[in-house]
């Protein structure tokens, strides 16, 4: 059973917010708020956030200056992980994945199931890992963005989560390289 360890000290997680939209800018990116309103409350650190056009070039450019900066921990993004012409979130992300978290996507869908019944197929929310930092792509509602976050993230990125979280294997992301 899941269960915080209230005996381990809360260790914050540096996040950057990255919004993927034709449409939206700072002004009415609420589901960019939302994530920064959220991940701010539960007592992390919001290292950066940006908006990018559904453009493949320019989400692995953002994800790739993020990955290479060691003050960045985690990239969450919303928008464009769609089924239409211009949903090419997914696969930018996993251009840039060393590692795919597969798990990530399947329980996202698996609890949107419990809200949007099979709409939720229409959903490619992806999880991985690159460089040593956690790369999660989210749906661009703030309802998703929510879910992704209070359902999967917020417990994940807390190293005090028990049977274990990912912040517990940050040290070792980059076993590889070494």
């Amino acid at each position: 059973m899941s269960r915080i360890d209230e005996q381990r000290p809360f260790l914050p997680v540096n996040i950057a917010i990255l919004t993927v939209s034709d449409s939206r800018g700072p002004a009415d990116d609420r589901s960019g708020d939302a994530l920064v309103e959220m991940l701010t409350r539960d007592g992390h650190r919001l290292a950066d956030r940006a908006i990018v056009k559904d453009d493949i070039p320019a989400i692995v450019g953002r994800l790739t200056q993020w990955i290479a900066d060691p003050a960045i921990d985690v990239v969450i993004s919303t928008g464009g992980t769609g089924v239409t012409g211009r949903d090419v979130t997914p696969e930018a992300f996993e251009r840039v994945f060393e590692k795919k978290i597969d798990g990530f996507g399947e329980l996202f869908r698996w609890l949107s199931y419990q809200k949007v019944k099979t709409s939720t197929i229409q959903s490619r929310a992806v999880g991985g890992v690159a460089g040593g930092t956690y790369l999660f792509a989210l749906p661009g509602s703030p309802s998703a963005c929510r879910d992704g976050w209070e359902e999967i993230l917020k417990w994940q990125l807390d190293n005090r989560h028990r049977p274990c979280n990912l912040v517990e294997l940050m040290p070792r992301l980059q076993e590889h390289r070494r």
